[in-house]
């Protein structure tokens, strides 16, 4: 049931569905990676319905969106996601490991996302990333806006 529910997540966000990816989440989910630490189906599913609203309703984003999922296991997945970072629109190519645990309905009760930070903030954000990526400064500055992010977009509602 837990692999089943992970394949159908990743399904959904290759449409960029993020309701249909909302609705594998159990109501008092977890979830963490490097940008966002969140708490409940509701703010995790803003999450995701923020991320994949961003790219469906940008010609360009939609255009170099593509996302690669491997290695499924009833409590694993490997992912890669090839996409433009909105704040900077630059080419991201994001490798991916996560981790998830279920309730006895197969919804996702703990998802943990790992990626390399340091890749990532280089591609997403240039010379900044370079520079500063492997600091924990840049690391608490992306979290900062990504939380401020997520919270005006669930409050615009």
């Amino acid at each position: 049931m837990s692999e089943a529910t992970i394949r159908r997540f990743y399904e959904a966000f290759a449409r960029l569905d993020g309701e249909a990816m909302q609705a594998c989440y159990a109501r008092e989910a977890q979830f963490e990676d490097e940008a966002f630490s969140l708490k409940g189906a509701a703010q995790i599913g803003g999450m995701w319905r923020m991320l994949c609203g961003a790219t469906r309703g940008n010609d360009a984003a939609r255009a170099h969106w593509k996302l690669e999922v491997s290695d499924i296991t009833a409590s694993s997945a490997h992912w890669e996601a090839h996409y433009l970072f909105g704040a900077t629109g630059r080419r991201v190519h994001n490798r991916i490991d996560a981790r998830f645990e279920f309730d006895e309905h197969g919804l996702i009760t703990r998802h943990r996302d790992r990626f390399d930070f340091w890749a990532w903030s280089r591609q997403a954000l240039g010379a900044p990333g370079w520079l500063l990526g492997w600091s924990p400064m840049l690391r608490n500055k992306v979290r900062s806006m990504a939380a401020e992010n997520l919270r005006r977009y669930l409050e615009r509602g």
